[in-house]
Parts: structure tokens; sequence; C-alpha cells
């Protein structure tokens, strides 16, 4: 060998001598790495300090993430905030820095999704379980191999049984990204994945490839068992939903029962009474919101007895200004009360306005609970309870009540009524009253789930009168499940028939159902019958 080779060789070799420990302290020092000017740099040094257990990590990559990370040209790190800025490495303030000596650190898409890795990784040791199971399903979409280690560890401190488990399906998730992993490994996260069973699980066991046979055959039996937990948790999802749109046509059409079904008038304008309890709501909510707006949790509780009541009076009024001179001619009846519907539409535009009214939703029906794979929103819930109240509370008050007797008895034989000293004039209008009051209180429950407008009773007043003639005109039973029985069928034909179809069919059963059964399911003798 030459001289000058020597002479090259020996500079190479004191290259790497003095080069070898600033990598050493760039690999083993963090914070070295956030300083550098190259991203891959800065990156290495966000998946190391996530690792480290350094407790400052946490607070140093969320200000990295938020912007607030800077560098002095002599590689210290400082976290601004409210009060100025702070050493990183300790968090003592540094008074004495200036924004003028500092710059920020940088990043870009690597960087930044190795900020997400790792603030989710460093989460998962949040002493709240509900912080500490979202970080876990955030490790879960992610996918991140690395955050394998920071999962055993949680694993090994957690004492939740539920945060355990999501911790587990981060890990299984993190597993089958991990090139490395053994089969048998690979094999036991499918069955973790298996057991999750949501779509997210699906997506990510569709997304494998390039496995071994067996592991291949474990996803494609895992992804066929969550395909049918999938459409089960379907199907129970549209039962739930059939069965709020029911409770919705059965506020709807309670009333109505009441009206059509026990005193034989057909009112048109009962979409109206409804849009009144509606109105009433919002009169409440924005009456509340301007002088106590503390209250608004309890505007609806307000707002139904003031319903009923408003939609109650108007009620009685109709029948006794027009309803009464018009009993015994249906043809009349309708037309007169689909000419005084149209007044009642027009009076409230001229009153609030053509276009939609805001009516809040309280805190209490905001949000939904998982039941598995069904959801199940607070409101809608609410409204199915809600439905089953008043048709309880109805039925007691026709049953229990002085006025529910009295009305039995105008209905069955009225002319015996009258001679046993009842007031039959004063009876229907109370019934008349009563039917509008329900139809006001659906108002109440309708304006949290439609639109607030003058043309909202007109979406119900058809499906209303199919509830009360499929279910049996005049009893309330038959209501209840004929608005249930169409609910649910509207809802399971939707998918299949789209929604404008679906009515058409659901229409033409009810009309086949009606030539077998022309007084419905569950008949009832009534003033109807009688005549």
């Amino acid at each position: 060998m030459s001289a000058l080779a020597r002479s090259l060789l020996l500079l190479v070799v004191i290259a790497l001598v003095a080069i070898a420990p600033t990598r050493s302290r760039a690999q083993t020092d963090p914070l070295s790495s956030l300083a550098s000017t190259n991203y891959d740099e800065i990156r290495r040094g966000v998946e190391a300090l996530a690792v480290s257990g350094d407790p400052r990590s946490a607070s140093i990559i969320a200000a990295l993430q938020d912007g607030r990370l800077f560098v002095r040209p002599d590689k210290a790190l400082f976290i601004k905030g409210d009060s100025g800025f702070v050493a990183a490495d300790t968090g003592v303030s540094a008074s004495d820095v200036t924004a003028d000596a500092l710059r920020p650190v940088r990043v870009n898409n690597a960087v930044r999704r190795a900020i997400d890795s790792a603030l989710g990784s460093l989460r998962l040791f949040s002493p709240e379980p509900a912080t500490r199971s979202i970080a876990a399903e955030a490790v879960f979409k992610a996918r991140d191999a690395s955050a394998v280690p920071a999962l055993d560890r949680a694993l090994a401190q957690e004492k939740d049984p539920a945060v355990a488990r999501v911790m587990r399906q981060a890990r299984a998730a993190a597993v089958l990204t991990t090139l490395d992993a053994r089969e048998a490994d690979r094999i036991a996260a499918i069955r973790i994945l298996r057991e999750r069973g949501d779509i997210d699980a699906r997506s990510m066991l569709a997304s494998l490839s390039g496995q071994p046979p067996a592991v291949a055959t474990a996803a494609a039996s895992a992804i066929a068992a969550i395909d049918r937990n999938l459409r089960l948790w379907e199907f129970a999802q549209d039962a739930y939903y059939g069965l709020s749109l029911g409770s919705v046509l059965l506020l709807a059409a309670i009333g109505l029962a009441i009206t059509f079904g026990v005193m034989g008038v057909i009112n048109m304008a009962h979409g109206e009474l409804v849009m009144l309890g509606a109105y009433t709501t919002y009169v409440v909510q924005e009456t509340i919101r301007g002088h106590w707006p503390g209250l608004f949790g309890a505007s609806l509780f307000i707002a139904v007895p003031l319903a009923f009541l408003v939609a109650g009076l108007a009620g009685m009024a109709i029948e006794r200004g027009l309803i009464r001179f018009l009993y015994g001619r249906p043809l009349e009846t309708l037309l007169a009360t689909f000419g005084l519907s149209l007044l009642l539409q027009q009076a409230v535009r001229s009153i609030f306005g053509a276009s939609n009214r805001q009516v809040g939703t309280p805190d209490w029906m905001s949000g939904a609970m998982q039941l598995g794979g069904l959801t199940l929103t607070y409101n809608r819930l609410t409204i199915i309870v809600f439905a089953l109240v008043v048709l309880f509370a109805l039925m007691a008050a026709l049953r229990y009540t002085p006025l529910g007797l009295r009305m039995r008895a105008v209905t069955q034989n009225r002319r015996m009524a009258a001679a046993m000293g009842i007031r039959t004039p004063w009876i229907d209008a109370l019934t008349f009253g009563l039917g509008s009051g329900v139809a006001g209180m659906a108002g109440v429950a309708l304006s949290q789930i439609d639109n607030v407008s003058p043309n909202l009773g007109q979406g119900y007043i058809i499906d209303s009168f199919m509830v009360v003639v499929f279910g049996g005109v005049g009893n309330l039973w038959g209501t209840a499940l004929g608005a249930l029985t169409l609910g649910v069928t509207n809802k399971f034909l939707e998918p299949i028939a789209g929604a404008v179809l679906g009515k058409i069919v659901v229409l033409c059963l009810l009309i086949l159902f009606i030539q077998r059964r022309p007084r419905g399911m569950f008949p009832l003798k009534g003033r109807a019958v009688e005549a």
C-alpha cells in the first residue's frame, strides 16, 4: 500500500471516530434530534422521545404539534407558553430568552404522522380511563407497528377491563402491520379483530395481502364471521329506526284516533293542530332564551302542557264553531276542515313567517349511546318513551276518569247517555279538545326531529289516517300496533325499494288488508258503526 493510500485511510478512520460520538449522541438524545433541521432526524427524535419514558415527553411533542417548540442556535429547545418560554428538558422558566433568538422547529407530513402516533402512545398512560381508551382507539386506527412496545407496557399495568380490551385490539392491529411478526401472533391478532366485529376490523382484515396461507385462511374466516355479525346489527338498527318512526306516527295519530276513531269526524286540520304544538315549543324556547336561559334544559317539560292547552283550546273552538253543525255529514266535514287547515297555515305564516323556525334540543337529548353495533340516539329514544307515556296516560284517562266514562257512554249510545243526564254537546267539545291536545303534544316531540314550519302537519296527516284505519277505528291499542307495524315495515322496505316506492308498497298492502278487514285489526264499536 502506497504512502498516499495509507494517509487517506488514516484520514477516513479519524473522521469516523470524530463523527461516531455525534451520531451516538443523536441516537441517544431525542432532544438533539428535534433540534435538527433534517425532517427524518426530527421524526426519529419524536419516535425516540415517545418511548423514552421522559415525563415531559407528552408536553414537548404536543408543543411541536401546536408549533410552540423553538430551538436556539446552541440546540437548546424551548416551549412557548402564555407567560413566555420554558426550557423543554426541565420545564424551568427561561425569562432571558426572546423570540428573536429562536427559530421554530418545522414539521412535514411524515413528522406529523409520527407526532400523532407518539401522542397516541403517550396517552396510553394517562390517569383517566377515558383518555387511555381514546388513545388506544387512535392507535388501532393508525395501525402503527412502533406502538407495540408502549401498548405492551400499558397492558401490563391496565386495571380497567374495557380499556384493556381496546388496547388488545390496538395491539392486534399493530401486529398485523409488523413485517417480522410471527405467523402465530398474526393469527392471534386476527382472532382478536374477529371478536371486535365492526366495520373497522373488517376493513383492516380485508386490506391484508401477501400473508401465509394459514393467516389468509384465518382472515377470510374472520371476515365472513364479521359480515354475519354486521348484518345482524344492521337488522337491529333498522328495527330501532322502525320503532322510532312508529312512535312518531303514534304521536301524530293517537289524537286522531279520538277525533276520527271515537267521534267519527274526518278532521283534515289535525296536522295543523300538531303544527300549533310545535310552534308553542318554539315560543316557549324563545321566551326562555330571552328571560331565563338557565331553564332551557327544562323547556320541553314546560312546552308539553302548554302545547296541550293551546291545541286543546283550539280544538274545542273548532268543534263548537264548526264541527257541531256538520255531524253526520262526513263529506262536508272533510271539506270544511280542509279549508280550516289552509286558514291555520296562512295564519301561522302571517305571525311567524314562512321560513323554518329553530327549535333547540336540550343537552340531555343530544348525542347517542352505543350498544354493541347499535347506535341509539337520545332524541329518538326519548320520543319512543314519550309516545308510550302518552298512550298509557290517555288509556288511563279514558278508562278511569269521569270524562272518560262519559265519553265511552256517548260513543256507545248517544241517546241513552243524554237520557241519563250527560250533556252530550259538552262531551263532544271536550272529546275533540282532548284529541287536539294530544296532537299538540305530538308537535312538541316532532319539533325535535323535523322542521318547524307552517307545512309541518301536512307530512303526517295521511300517515295518521292510515294508522288509525289499519289499527282499528277508535281502538288505541290498535292505533299503537298499527303505527309500529307501519313504521317498521317502512324502514325495512326503504333499503330495498327506496323511500317513495316503499311508501307505495306499504299503501298497496294496506289497501289489500282493508279489503279483507274493512274495520282494521282491532275494530271498536262507535258512532260511525252505530250509524
